[in-house]
């Protein structure tokens, strides 16, 4: 028997709001780790798909869909659990979910194949992997004969939050009836009674089976699609739409572009039940339901001192944090930003990023930490002419030659070596030493080592924004 080709497709955009401060718009929540371990949800999600692989299954490298923004993000942890993808599919602009997996259809029939997507998130969560990949198989098996199939997530309470799916058994391939929206409370209860499931997103199905059904429901978004497709440019793994014609592409989810209309496109929708742990992490009260609490209800994260609380969630990422007779509240703290809401309330924290938009306040956009494909930088001090920042920078990478019309900097290095150029002049520099970037000189920071180099980067001028950067050679394809 001929094996199935299976192409797990990860659709890692999307700002994640809701868990700010610690999920900002530079470094969203499917980049971080939110549940125990060591790995971000994203490369658990890439994790949990390669290990789908069986018998019957071949599965491919992934193809992710993001935005130009968090390539290298991406790139960089792909690589830290050794998964080379097969593309990254740069968005150049939102258009929801039905363009993004329009996208990844093309890509994965452009060698001539036609085989099998499973679509997911990368922001969620799942406790039981065995049980997941035993239902993915199932539903590549039937996506395989050309069925649209969907994981319907079996809930273990009444939600408002999550739109429903109405089916009709025999299991485990359930004939999908109907879909509706997010419910009020005394609903939500029925259809749970009634036996409905959660939508969360996730599905499988051929990419023909995806390309014929869009080009009957909305040929408009297909069409549109295919005009920005056709004039991608490709630079290595990243693979971008041209941006002109993708942004005159409609704005559509999957739901309602396709999987509401498959009846009447000829399609067969199908669900297979998915009992496995599953959640969005939606909101901090969602992560602390999602945790491991000790015998009064606490989930805490890092360097953290609870006494007489109860059903409490505290993340501490880089200080001591105390909290003391408190009960169902969520304390989340970041070196610049701390929060403190209620558990129930916790869904409003998406009001408050608004408001700092609204005030152009920084705190909504990077953390502190800021991630980039040389490595990363923190701020950790500044005030009226000068900031002070920790540059790690990987083996084998280098920054930018660039210069700055508004600031002079200092670079002193901590740890390893760094190859430094200033004009015409190029140096290596050790543990210890140090050299000075007048303003507006040429200059360029390399680590030719196999061991990270850190230095510290004293700025002093007038503007210390980092739009004050002229680059004149990238290697990451970056302009000014």
């Amino acid at each position: 028997m001929a094996k199935v080709n299976v192409v797990p497709v990860i659709m890692a955009g999307g700002s994640g709001t809701r868990l700010w401060p610690l999920s900002r718009s530079g470094h969203p929540k499917q980049f971080l780790v939110l549940t125990e371990g060591n790995h971000s949800l994203f490369q658990q999600a890439v994790a949990r798909l390669q290990g789908v692989r069986s018998d019957r299954l071949e599965v491919a490298s992934p193809l992710v869909v993001t935005n130009e923004e968090h390539r290298f993000l991406a790139l960089d942890q792909l690589r830290e659990i050794s998964c080379e993808p097969a593309a990254l599919l740069l968005e150049p602009v939102g258009r929801n979910t039905a363009p993004a997996v329009t996208l990844a259809a093309l890509q994965a029939r452009a060698g001539g194949t036609d085989p099998v997507l499973v679509v997911t998130p990368a922001d969620q969560t799942i406790r039981d992997t065995e049980r997941f990949q035993k239902a993915v198989r199932q539903a590549c098996t039937l996506a395989d004969a050309g069925a649209l199939v969907i994981l319907g997530i079996k809930p273990d309470r009444p939600d408002t939050g999550y739109g429903y799916i109405r089916s009709q058994g025999p299991g485990p391939f359930y004939q999908v009836q109907e879909f509706v929206e997010k419910p009020d409370e005394p609903t939500a209860k029925r259809y749970v009674a009634q036996g409905y499931h959660w939508n969360g997103g996730m599905f499988v199905l051929k990419a023909s089976t995806w390309l014929k059904a869009l080009a009957h429901c909305r040929p408009d978004i297909g069409l549109s699609v295919e005009d920005a497709w056709g004039q991608r440019t490709v630079d290595r793994l990243f693979v971008r739409p041209e941006r002109a014609a993708f942004g005159r592409v409609p704005a559509d989810s999957v739901d309602y572009a396709v999987l509401e209309r498959c009846a009447q496109a000829g399609v067969d929708l199908r669900m297979v039940e998915l009992d496995a742990g599953w959640s969005d992490l939606g909101a901090w009260d969602a992560v602390w339901q999602a945790g491991h609490p000790d015998p009064r209800g606490n989930v805490t994260h890092g360097d953290t001192i609870l006494e007489e609380c109860t059903n409490v969630f505290v993340h501490s990422t880089s200080r001591l944090m105390a909290v003391v007779g408190l009960s169902d509240v969520v304390v989340v703290e970041t070196p610049d930003a701390v929060l403190v809401s209620s558990r129930s309330e916790s869904q409003r924290v998406k009001r408050v990023v608004s408001r700092l938009t609204q005030r152009d306040r920084t705190e909504q956009t990077e953390p502190r930490k800021v991630h980039r494909p040389w490595g990363w930088y923190d701020c950790i001090d500044n005030g009226p002419n000068f900031k002070v920042k920790r540059i790690l920078v990987n083996p084998g990478a280098s920054l930018s030659l660039q210069m700055h019309h508004h600031r002079a900097e200092h670079w002193i290095v901590v740890e390893g070596t760094a190859e430094v150029t200033v004009g015409d002049k190029v140096v290596s520099l050790g543990a210890n030493q140090s050299t000075y970037i007048p303003m507006g000189e040429k200059h360029r920071l390399a680590n030719r080592g196999t061991s990270a180099l850190e230095i510290i980067e004293i700025q002093s001028g007038a503007y210390l924004g980092e739009d004050d950067i002229v680059r004149f050679e990238d290697k990451y394809g970056r302009g000014n």
